[in-house]
């Protein structure tokens, strides 16, 4: 991060400040100080400009309100900003809650214990209740509407501080003496903190400051450390909760006057003074750190004495009293961010996730892509590609490819740019410093570098893909200890051994380009490597602490920006000589510019650079700067003159919708003046000055312009300078036509003015050039229109192309209905029957299947689009008109193991015999279709039993693999005397169910026995004819199928009905000519079960099952397969 003073208010009367406070939703600012002193300010930006937004866009005070109650010194104001009121107290005890109302501040409430003076007031997270402690040990916990929730009186001690955890439930008491004490929010004590940072301090030290942080927009990481505790003495400890035994441990070696988190708990600002050895008065510095206790900036602060501080609440700003006066410092985060192929990757925080959301927003299309990342270290890009540094997840096993680095514990994650993972690494080494080229990865811990020369998989086969994952024996990646003095030759190894050795003189930063790797020291000292093959070449010394570094295009300048934000250059391969005579490499140059956060080389100039100074943005061409522009925002791109700058503070405001309005495109002054001179000179005079000043995209706007004037001449020489060889082919074509209106149209079409180019063939005449465009540009529907407007006969080829793509247009967007209509126009088949079936238009695709001739491509395609569906009727006559008899079988076989299944599943016996009746009809269908096909075959050769023949021999050969064909009626007919037996129980006709019930014994191959069996039973005993019951419960008994439970259950049935009834046939001769089977040759009548003696009977002509004669009169279909009685 990076901080700098922006602005400064001045108290009137010089009345010195004692406290401030920042609203962090409305921006209120309210600042307390001597004799009774009470403001509230607002800073607004005003600006019309869209471009200046943020920080760049001027602030005025847009409120100051001076508030009038307070008699003495105004010690402590906190703002509740839930409910907006603010809360101020005096050196007299006097407590005023304030209210805002049509834009002023009003006393809403007033308490005074006159007894003591309040030393801290606190409102928990959700803003219901405030804590407020007094100097004498008194302590008030009220309501948002200000009623007493309670009060106790800590005796003997003197208070200073308060702070409520996060979920409201703990109290901090700070005490006078430098204790802290752990309270529950009904004021009970629980226990003492310990203070790990006060071990082996002596003298006499107070608290000067307690701020937990809520967790209200997340944490940087999980179990993140949140409450931070400061003594004067400038110890600090940062703790997870309030009973951490392990807490960050800081020194920050100055007298501390307060602390504040920033508002997503990812910096501690930690305000004091230190004592000037070489001046009579203090220094005031701001201090920033990490959760973690690393220490991020230094921020130095002009005055006496400094009082107090507080952030605003997006954490761009930081306000801070000093003597009569408040200072603002502009804060430039380290945001975790990169941009690579039109593509912005930026990662935030969210208080419902514990991992960081990294969203890949594509700004050409304005679409984004969201990934959560655990331990998110940094991002860095290059090209089309970014790598996400994290620490390992302990919970997830590593891939079988990494067992080489079993344990490693941190992840290097290599993505495209819509965030897919295409390779990840792990490793050992910690980075704290990442850099990567098109080839290259380079991380850096402290001590040492690891490279890793990616591969990614649009050069691969899918084979090398696999082996590329398998091995690691490449020597694709090498460990380096920044001591170690490697020569080039492939000595570099994976030995994470080095990544522990120390070093006296760590790493502070790194960059590379595609053939030098620059790696800085805290000494000041500049190592660079040659790449691919790492060799040390040469050792520099600056004069500086590297803090960011970055290399021009062809590597032969080094950018520095060092820890205070001042930017030095250093050329690289100058030769100089020193003041002993001795010729060295390298030399500092003189550009020395100061406040400098962010900068970026041009990709195609190595003399052109951008940087980014407090809000101005500086182009510098060969040291020398052009005028500044007004801008806060990040430079992602710098190329073809043009600067890519992207507002990240903006964008962070509104993570999750993202605006175009957020990425600004500057041009630099040679191409803004090229392109005046264009306008305003003419082409002639403006090419004197692009030869001056040449670059290939100065060169593209001049042919550009001579294009549109149809000099072609100049336009050929420019497209040549700029290496345009498509625009050399496009002159020589325009050369070639004799037409002046034809050149405007296809100068037209060449920028992208098609509506125009399009109105200019038109008005030629020249219909089909229109069409010509309009499908080069794939706008089908213009096409279409084109075609049909025009005079004359549209092409037929080009009618059903236009609208066959017109369909595709909608099938890929699922609209099937729409796709329906052009595929039909199209007369695309197979496309249509794709979005028959994906609408389930299965009529529709009957019709269509019908409609195609015999042996079409397409049949069995649809085919077995029905089989899919359970269409078997369909599926067969697709089947066999395609001549695949065997599918259409195997479809008729299908039916029937989906009837066998749903039998299984105990599935309504109605719906499983709907499916058998179903099966068999199309089987009987199958049988006919192929008797009629060989008496077609055969006619007119043989006789007519001839070719009967030849069909049942045909018939048989094809079903010999399957036996459904040979019966196809037994599962129909099982399941339909099952139903027929049943409904002649449930009405009365016990004599008849049991005769029916007696002709399922046949049929233990498709319903089970135990139901067959207990069915018998049931009907035997309700027909008295216990003889039968009793061999029904025999053979339930000796069922194999039956649990030990189930068979023990019938043993008691079987028990408790034969000592009632004993087990003789009552009807002995009809019985047992049933029981033997006698009458079991004879035909039985579907409708009633009992077999048929007579000789004269009705015969179904689908089925071939029987009906006695005095039944049939009774339906008006077949009992069995419902067909129609004829």
């Amino acid at each position: 991060m990076f901080i700098y003073l922006s602005k400064k208010i001045a108290i009137p009367g010089n009345v010195r400040l004692r406290c401030i406070s920042w609203n962090k939703d409305q921006g209120f600012i309210a600042c307390g100080g001597e004799d009774g002193l009470l403001k509230v300010l607002k800073l607004e930006t005003q600006t019309d400009e869209a471009k200046l937004k943020g920080l760049a866009a001027p602030s005025n005070l847009s409120m100051n309100q001076t508030l009038e109650g307070h008699s003495g010194s105004v010690q402590v104001v906190t703002w509740n900003e839930q409910y907006q009121k603010l809360t101020t107290s005096d050196q007299n005890g006097l407590i005023i809650v304030w209210m805002l109302y049509k834009g002023a501040w009003y006393e809403e409430m007033i308490n005074n214990r006159n007894k003591s003076v309040v030393r801290s007031m606190s409102w928990n997270a959700d803003g219901q209740k405030i804590c407020i402690v007094y100097e004498d040990g008194a302590v008030i916990v009220g309501s948002v509407d200000g009623n007493r929730i309670w009060g106790k009186d800590l005796k003997g001690s003197q208070l200073c501080h308060v702070a409520w955890s996060s979920d409201s439930k703990i109290l901090l008491f700070g005490m006078a003496n430098g204790e802290i004490h752990i309270y529950d929010n009904q004021g009970n004590f629980i226990m003492k903190m310990k203070l790990n940072c006060l071990v082996n301090v002596t003298g006499a030290f107070s608290i000067a400051g307690i701020h937990w942080y809520p967790g209200t927009e997340g944490y940087t990481e999980q179990d993140c450390p949140c409450l931070a505790i400061c003594f004067d003495n400038g110890r600090c400890q940062i703790m997870r909760h309030e009973n951490d035994q392990n807490p960050v441990l800081i020194d920050t070696g100055m007298n501390v006057v307060s602390i504040q988190w920033n508002h997503c708990g990812s910096v501690l600002a930690v305000a004091g003074f230190q004592k000037a050895t070489t001046q009579d008065k203090d220094v005031n510095l701001v201090q920033f750190y990490t959760p973690f206790g690393e220490h991020l900036r230094t921020l130095k602060v002009p005055g006496k004495q400094m009082s107090a501080l507080s952030w605003e609440g997006g954490g761009l700003k930081i306000g801070l009293a000093v003597d009569s006066f408040i200072y603002f410092a502009n804060i430039r985060p380290d945001y975790k961010w990169g941009y690579c192929s039109n593509t912005v990757v930026y990662a935030y925080t969210r208080p419902d996730r514990p991992e960081y959301c990294v969203v890949f927003w594509d700004t050409k299309n304005n679409e984004k892509y969201v990934k959560y990342v655990k331990s998110l270290i940094s991002i860095t890009t290059c090209g089309d590609f970014c790598i996400l540094a994290t620490k390992a997840d302990e919970n997830q096993p590593q891939e079988e490819h990494e067992t080489e680095s079993i344990g490693a514990t941190y992840v290097l994650v290599l993505c495209n740019s819509i965030g897919t993972p295409l390779d990840p690494k792990y490793i050992d080494i910690g980075p704290l410093f990442v850099t990567m080229t098109k080839t290259h990865v380079i991380a850096a811990s402290k001590e040492a570098f690891y490279i890793w020369q990616y591969r990614v998989a649009k050069k691969l086969t899918a084979m090398e893909i696999n082996q590329v994952a398998r091995t690691r024996k490449e020597g694709r990646e090498r460990i380096y200890h920044i001591d170690d003095i490697p020569s080039g030759a492939a000595d570099g190894v994976l030995d994470y051994s080095k990544a522990i050795q120390g070093t006296r003189d760590p790493i502070c930063a790194i960059t590379a380009s595609d053939k030098t790797l620059i790696v800085g020291r805290e000494s000041g000292t500049i190592q660079r490597y040659s790449l691919p093959n790492v060799g040390l070449l040469q050792k520099y010394v600056l004069n500086c602490r590297a803090y960011q570094m970055s290399l021009n295009c062809n590597s032969s300048r080094l950018a520095i920006i060092d820890l205070s934000g001042v930017l030095t250059f250093f050329d690289l391969d100058t030769r100089v000589t020193d003041s002993t005579g001795q010729q060295i490499v390298g030399e500092q140059l003189k550009l020395e510019r100061k406040d400098v956060w962010d900068m970026k080389w041009a990709k195609d100039n190595p003399d052109l650079f951008a940087m980014m100074e407090k809000t101005r943005m500086y182009v510098f061409r060969n040291l020398d700067p052009e005028e500044p522009i007004q801008t806060s925002g990040y430079i992602c791109n710098f190329e073809d003159l043009e600067i890519k700058s992207v507002l990240l503070d903006e964008i962070l405001k509104n993570p999750e919708h993202p605006n175009k309005e957020y990425i600004i495109n500057f041009e630099i002054r040679s191409l803004r003046d090229s392109r005046a001179l264009i306008e305003e000179v003419g082409i002639e005079e403006s090419s004197q000055f692009i030869e001056d000043n040449p670059h290939p995209r100065l060169w593209r706007l001049l042919a550009e312009a001579a294009l549109q004037k149809l000099d072609l001449q100049t336009a050929e020489q420019a497209f040549v300078r700029c290496k345009d060889y498509q625009g050399i082919k496009f002159v020589k074509c325009l050369g070639n036509l004799q037409s002046e209106s034809m050149k405007q149209a296809e100068v037209a079409a060449y920028f992208g003015r098609f509506e125009e180019a399009e109105r200019m063939y038109l008005d030629m005449d020249r219909r089909d050039l229109a069409i010509g465009l309009r499908i080069k540009l794939g706008d089908w529907f213009r096409v279409l229109q084109l075609l049909k407007t025009g005079s004359g006969d549209a092409d037929d080829t080009l009618l059903e192309q236009a609208h066959n793509a017109i369909g595709d247009y909608f099938a890929d967007r699922q609209k099937w209905i729409n796709a329906v209509q052009y595929y039909v126009q199209g007369r695309n088949q197979e496309r249509l029957a794709e979005c028959y079936y994906m609408l389930e238009d299965y009529q529709g695709l009957e019709n269509l299947a019908n409609s195609l001739p015999e042996n079409n491509k397409l049949l069995p395609d649809i085919a077995h689009m029905f089989v899919r569906v359970g269409m078997c009727e369909q599926a067969v006559i697709a089947f066999l008109k395609c001549n695949r008899p065997k599918d259409a079988v195997d479809s008729c076989v299908h039916l029937n193991q989906i009837a066998d299944e749903e039998a299984k599943k105990r599935t309504k016996p109605f719906r499983v015999k709907k499916l058998y009746v179903l099966s068999a009809l199309l089987v009987e269908q199958y049988h006919e279709q192929v008797k009629n096909a060989q008496r077609g075959k055969v006619k007119g050769k043989s006789s007519e039993a001839t070719s009967a023949l030849a069909g049942l021999l045909e018939e048989d050969v094809l079903s010999s693999a399957n036996r459904l064909t040979d019966n196809a009626w037994r599962g129909a007919e099982a399941y339909h005397f099952f139903i027929l037996a049943q409904r002649q129980l449930y009405e009365g006709y016990v004599d008849t169910a049991m005769k029916t019930a007696l002709h399922l014994r046949d049929y233990e191959d498709i319903i089970p026995a135990v139901e067959i069996y207990s069915l018998l039973a049931l009907c035997a005993c309700a027909n008295r004819a216990f003889g039968t019951c009793s061999k029904a419960f025999v053979k339930l008994e000796s069922l194999e199928t039956l649990s030990p439970e189930q068979r023990q259950q019938y043993e008691d049935l079987a028990l408790e009905i034969f000592t009632k009834h004993c087990p003789k046939h009552t009807k002995k001769s009809d019985l047992d000519g049933l029981l033997e089977g006698g009458e079991g040759k004879l035909p039985t009548c579907v409708a009633t079960g009992r077999s048929i003696t007579e000789y004269q009977f009705w015969m179904c002509n689908v089925c071939k099952h029987c009906v006695q004669a005095q039944e049939i009169s009774n339906y008006n279909f077949c009992p069995l397969c419902h067909s129609s009685v004829t």
